[in-house]
């Protein structure tokens, strides 16, 4: 199955033990969960703490999720500022059996155009999978600029797009720019309206969470029917980033059982969260909504 053929990528959490190590049976567990909702998997993106997380726990986490037997196509985060380490980052991840990359705008230096086209093909040209190109410039510090989608358009490894600059403008000036490849919103609550703008689907931090009910609320989307999803979506998104993602995600995984422990590394800490009931009841939502237009029809 291709990247665009997957129309919810779930980015998922990487869950930890109490003590900060990984705790890969609750990791299996989740995919094991996306793969009964029909959902794709990223691991170690900015959800899965990719950036915090050493060398040696990410290859865990690849070694992981690769063997199991399973279905679910499986993209690998690929993100810093040390473009050889991305490099080696690929070329170690393709030995396991991944299905695809998603690539980071670069971080922190704040490249001008020729700089990122200039990262972005030496990346794909490192790759032997299909790739995702992502734009978060509240995360990297700088806007994907259109001539790198302009100038790479034709490169065969680059499939799609994660847009989550949060602008509709911006996203329709990106498909001009590349009018044959891919777009998938990287915002949640925005997908009703990139849904109705053209986009392919949506690479979530929801679905961690409401991984079947997510897959609905993506289907009713593409078809048309986003804007009377948006007022109830958009209020229990709001919540799962009502503090720094991925910390109310995590809280909440751990308050419906599906991971031991909320831990975070450093800098973050599920002690942002100061009010559960908020997570609760948009849980509650979610369900009811799910159970009264799904299951009952």
């Amino acid at each position: 199955m291709s990247i665009i053929d997957t129309k919810l990528w779930t980015a998922l959490v990487t869950p930890l033990q109490e003590n900060g190590d990984l705790h890969l049976d609750d990791l299996r567990s989740l995919v094991r969960k996306q793969e009964e909702a029909g959902n794709g998997v990223l691991v170690l993106g900015s959800t899965g703490e990719g950036l915090a997380m050493g060398l040696e726990d990410k290859k865990q986490v690849v070694q992981a999720v690769s063997e199991l037997d399973t279905e679910t196509p499986i993209m690998v985060g690929v993100g810093g500022f040390n473009h050889q380490k991305q490099v080696e980052w690929i070329e170690f991840c393709q030995q396991y059996d991944v299905d695809a990359f998603l690539l980071v705008t670069p971080l922190y230096a704040k490249p001008g155009p020729k700089g990122q086209v200039e990262w972005f093909k030496t990346l794909l040209e490192a790759s032997d999978k299909p790739c995702m190109l992502y734009n978060v410039p509240s995360r990297t510090g700088v806007k994907m600029e259109p001539l790198v989608l302009k100038e790479l358009a034709d490169h065969p490894n680059f499939v799609a797009v994660k847009e989550a600059s949060g602008s509709v403008e911006d996203y329709q000036n990106y498909r001009k720019s590349a009018k044959d490849i891919a777009f998938f919103s990287g915002d949640d609550g925005m997908l009703p309206f990139f849904a109705m703008a053209g986009c392919e689907g949506l690479v979530s931090v929801v679905s961690n969470v409401w991984p079947q009910a997510t897959h609905r609320y993506v289907e009713w989307c593409l078809d048309g029917r986003g804007p009377e999803l948006l007022p109830l979506w958009q209020e229990c998104s709001d919540v799962l980033f009502s503090s720094p993602n991925p910390i109310p995600a995590k809280v909440l995984l751990k308050e419906k059982g599906w991971i031991s422990a909320a831990t975070l590394r450093p800098p973050l800490t599920g002690d942002e969260v100061e009010d559960l009931s908020l997570l609760k009841n948009a849980d509650n939502l979610i369900e009811n909504w799910y159970n009264e237009n799904i299951l009952n029809k």
